[in-house]
């Protein structure tokens, strides 16, 4: 979110975000909300100043009659002020969850994803003399992924991965993953059943509530008794990553702190309704490697990483050799909190297209407000850091980039050579069964 005092000095600014970003939100609104919380804020504080008073006063003789009633009559003032002011609040910190960063001034205007701009491209796309196959028939005739039955025993958008293909899956985990740690970045296995709070604070909720599954059964407590608050599956290692210092204060000299996050991931596709049915593409479970900075609060420091963290994502992708694309992403595809935002899309041949694999934002402080997470400078400040989150690799999507360019004509495919050492026998190609 943004700071209000941001806001009431800069509303124009927050209208073109809004604008730009195609958020619903009406900045004036917040703004007499504001107005509004104020004024019964500074009538509270009066009318429990004047509590506390003429308790003191009551206290060294007995309170008169006329002390007694008022006494009462400031009680009823308080708790409706109070009841008011719980409304009020209420309103305004749901408009404040969707106030939006103001973009980069890099960032392209436009309403949807016809507005990204392609900035570079790498590899050469791969030529075929013979008719190729698409990831599923390729999965299936080399006996390592079966969506029939998945969608049998999981449902929509189920699939099995068997076989080589479950090696080939996890080497990818595993190569990101030391590739993560080499650069310096250390590793965790964060939750993915979190509280409320921490999608709030990544920014998943209110905007994409629809995508999040909720757990029905949150469990119960060491007591026994039922566990009352809500819990959700993460659709990704951000939020519970992010939200790992949550209310904390840390040190510039601690900064930056560099994370990977693994995990399996979740997510309704609600929002996604009708778009790529078939195969792996769009699924409700896979897993994830994501990058996470937390940076000094300046955006040449934290844009700097941003061009270093989506450089990583390119390094693996180019290590398993596959075309790809960058894709400068516009102001209403970006999301509220991003700052900058880039795409990378895998070369996917049976698409006849590029397909998104990796995905890098600077949020800069839009999170850490959430998460309320702030630095102490050396000079005794305190300031929110930035924050910045990037995909290392997910799996499964990212086979299908691996399946469709490296296929062969006799049906088999060529293991990527990075992989070859993850997989049984470190073979250096899958072949039909």
């Amino acid at each position: 979110m943004l700071d209000i005092k941001f806001i009431r000095e800069n509303p124009d600014k927050v209208k073109k975000a809004v604008k730009d970003k195609g958020i619903n939100l009406n900045v004036d609104d917040l703004l007499k909300l504001d107005d509004e919380k104020r004024e019964v804020q500074a009538k509270l504080d009066e009318m429990r100043a004047k509590r506390n008073q003429l308790a003191h006063t009551g206290k060294k003789a007995k309170p008169t009659d006329k002390q007694i009633k008022e006494g009462k009559n400031i009680k009823e003032k308080i708790v409706l002020l109070e009841l008011r002011f719980k409304k009020i609040k209420e309103k305004y910190d749901n408009l404040m969850w969707l106030t939006p960063t103001i973009p980069s001034k890099e960032s392209p205007i436009g309403p949807d994803e016809g507005g990204n701009k392609e900035i570079r491209k790498w590899g050469k796309l791969p030529k075929f003399d013979f008719k190729i196959e698409d990831h599923i028939s390729l999965g299936e005739k080399l006996n390592i992924l079966d969506t029939k039955r998945g969608v049998k025993v999981g449902g929509y958008r189920g699939y099995f991965l068997k076989n080589e293909g479950v090696f080939l899956h996890l080497g990818l985990m595993m190569f990101a993953l030391h590739k993560m740690a080499a650069k310096g970045y250390q590793p965790f296995i964060p939750p993915t059943i979190v509280r409320e709070f921490v999608m709030y604070g990544s920014g998943h909720f209110p905007f994409d509530k629809e995508d999040i599954y909720k757990i029905a059964n949150p469990g119960k407590l060491a007591d026994g008794s039922d566990e009352k608050e809500d819990k959700y599956l993460v659709g990704t290692a951000e939020p519970p990553m992010l939200a790992y210092h949550s209310d904390e204060l840390l040190s510039e000299d601690e900064l930056p702190k560099k994370y990977c996050g693994f995990s399996q991931c979740y997510r309704n596709e609600v929002g996604s309704y009708g778009k790529d049915t078939r195969g792996v593409y769009r699924i409700h479970e896979f897993m994830k490697i994501e990058q996470i900075i937390l940076c000094k609060n300046d955006y040449k420091e934290s844009e700097k990483i941003h061009q270093e963290i989506t450089a990583i994502a390119e390094e693996i992708i180019k290590d398993l050799k596959i075309p790809y694309r960058v894709l400068e992403i516009c102001t209403g595809d970006m999301g509220a909190g991003k700052y900058r935002m880039y795409d990378i899309e895998s070369w996917m041949p049976a698409r006849n297209a590029y397909g998104e694999t990796h995905s890098s934002s600077n949020l800069g402080e839009w999170q850490a407000r959430r998460l309320n997470i702030k630095y102490k400078t050396k000079d005794g400040q305190k300031k929110y850091v930035h924050m910045l989150n990037n995909t290392a690799i997910a799996s499964p999507r990212f086979l299908i980039a691996i399946l469709e360019n490296n296929q062969q004509r006799d049906g088999s495919v060529v293991v990527p050579e990075v992989l070859r050492k993850y997989l049984p026998g470190e073979i250096k190609e899958i072949k039909r069964k």
